[in-house]
């Protein structure tokens, strides 16, 4: 995953293996459940150290899904179903996406992220994420413990 910063907008550039899983019912576009399906996921945290902090969830699929929502405080949705712009291909074990993020569905800055990847299915289901977080299960939902992000103002 690739983040590219505009004036506008976040551009999040994704290069990942491609596992061939059943895709989402559905056209492409907002898809709610996306997490059950193959996926890569990218948080954002606001400044906040604590378990109250506003955080953006974004997960997008290789099959053109994609599903934005808007926390404050743990799974406390404020907003779901968001509007990108997103598009992806597939090519043989690889899928390549990008998606568009403006800036107001994002928290304040200074970031905090962590990134993940889910894919497979029943027994042979996979849960990775960029920076490991603690738990007996996945839990993705842990802003307090992302990693800071530093990222050069727009030109």
């Amino acid at each position: 995953m690739r983040l590219r910063l505009t004036a506008s907008a976040l551009r999040v550039a994704v290069s990942a293996p491609f596992h061939d899983d059943p895709p989402p019912p559905g056209e492409p576009g907002s898809t709610e459940g996306l997490w059950e399906y193959e996926v890569v996921e990218l948080f954002v945290a606001g400044p906040a150290d604590d378990d109250a902090v506003p955080y953006t969830e974004i997960e997008l699929s290789p099959w053109g899904h994609h599903l934005v929502l808007q926390l404050h405080g743990i799974r406390n949705r404020v907003a779901t179903g968001l509007p990108i712009a997103f598009r992806t291909q597939r090519r043989g074990n690889l899928w390549l996406g990008v998606a568009r993020i403006d800036m107001a569905l994002l928290p304040q800055q200074p970031w905090r992220i962590n990134a993940f990847a889910i894919h497979g299915v029943g027994d042979d289901r996979r849960y990775l994420a960029a920076t490991p977080l603690p738990g007996e299960r996945p839990d993705f939902h842990q802003p307090a413990r992302f990693l800071a992000l530093a990222i050069a103002r727009p030109e």
